[in-house]
């Protein structure tokens, strides 16, 4: 090789060089490691595990420009501080339940639910086609996070009793672990509500520190062995129809993403309200076949007169939480047209349908 080939050829390799190493930094600089705080414990069936599948999704669905890493409740923040660390940027995002944050305003209980309130299918209409997500949006704002639903667990269990309920007397003096709004019902009817963390349910009710609890439903009832100290199982869970889980963004962190990975993360919370509402209840079907077949538990509808009672108590104390500030109100009046429009159409076609088709193929349960 003469000496002007050989200038020549070192020339392009040096080019070639330098713009792999502008290009290094300039790809590393397009990623970014988002922390996300949730309020659940580490793969907790369900819910800690909805959070797990969202923040792989985000990093697969972005291809890497956004990994999401998870710290379960304790690890970095305690369950109950996520928004306090999501608002103040201490960290990225959480997963959780929007009821776990009524001390900051009421109104965040209306996005996770309230008793009486809003099916799965029926929040998903409510949240994304009837102004529900736009006032999640002014609420969340001033806290500086952006929230989407990033789950459902469906309509839960009305709890585990040690005796039956017949009667709207037979809930006076009962002492219950039902936290919230749950718990408020109750006690205008005179139970003793109480808000207990799940390591001490099970051992507070083998102690008859407490007479009764309610938890989430078939597949996280079982794992926890409640079948072992009570056979008697009622249902609906009023105070918990369709619980939502979301994904709460601090709003700086989202502002800063680009209109694709904007649009993802909204797609991804989307997938996980689908998929943890269809992992649910898959998992209840076979929970509760177990419960029943294996474990002798004695499945129980509440009376039509305790739930009416129940029922009445629940619209006073969710009509009074809306009347405490103009805001809780509009969100009420939003909630409750959607809830009545729905319903209004629901009965005459999944519920109708459902009824029907059961009966006639022999799928109804009796109970």
């Amino acid at each position: 090789m003469d000496r002007r080939s050989f200038l020549k050829q070192a020339s392009l390799v040096s080019g070639a060089a330098a713009a792999s190493t502008l290009a290094a930094p300039a790809i590393a600089q397009n990623k970014r490691t988002l922390r996300m705080v949730t309020t659940w414990p580490k793969n907790f069936p369900g819910l800690g595990t909805a959070a797990q599948k969202l923040a792989d999704n985000i990093t697969a669905m972005t291809d890497g420009r956004l990994t999401v890493k998870l710290y379960s409740a304790g690890e970095l923040v305690p369950a109950f501080e996520c928004f306090d660390a999501v608002s103040t940027g201490s960290a990225d995002l959480y997963h959780g339940a929007e009821y776990y944050w009524q001390g900051k305003h009421k109104a965040f209980n209306f996005f996770a639910t309230v008793p009486m309130g809003l099916t799965a299918s029926e929040m998903d209409a409510w949240m994304y086609h009837g102004g529900g997500q736009q006032l999640w949006d002014e609420l969340a704002g001033k806290f500086n996070i952006k929230a989407f639903m990033a789950g459902n667990t469906g309509v839960q269990m009305g709890g585990w009793f040690t005796k039956e309920i017949n009667a709207v007397d037979d809930l006076k003096g009962l002492k219950i672990r039902m936290p919230g709004l749950g718990g408020e019902v109750l006690r205008r009817l005179g139970a003793s509500a109480v808000s207990l963390p799940g390591g001490e349910v099970f051992p507070s009710l083998q102690s008859g520190a407490i007479d009764a609890t309610e938890w989430v439903g078939p597949w996280n009832d079982l794992a926890f062995g409640f079948y072992k100290i009570t056979k008697f199982y009622y249902y609906p869970g009023f105070h918990e129809p369709g619980t939502a889980m979301s994904c709460g963004f601090n709003l700086d962190v989202f502002n800063s993403l680009s209109a694709a990975d904007q649009a993802i993360v909204q797609q991804a919370c989307k997938a996980a309200t689908a998929d943890a509402y269809a992992e649910f209840n898959a998992n209840n079907g076979r929970a509760l076949n177990t419960l029943l077949t294996k474990h002798g538990v004695q499945l129980k509808k509440f009376p039509d007169e305790v739930f009416d009672a129940i029922a009445k108590a629940a619209d006073e104390v969710v009509a009074e939480v809306a009347a405490e500030d103009e805001f809780t109100g509009r969100v009420l009046e939003s909630f409750s047209a959607a809830r009545k429009e729905l319903a209004g159409w629901g009965s005459i076609a999944d519920q109708t349908y459902a009824l029907y088709r059961n009966r006639a193929m022999g799928l109804a349960r009796d109970v």
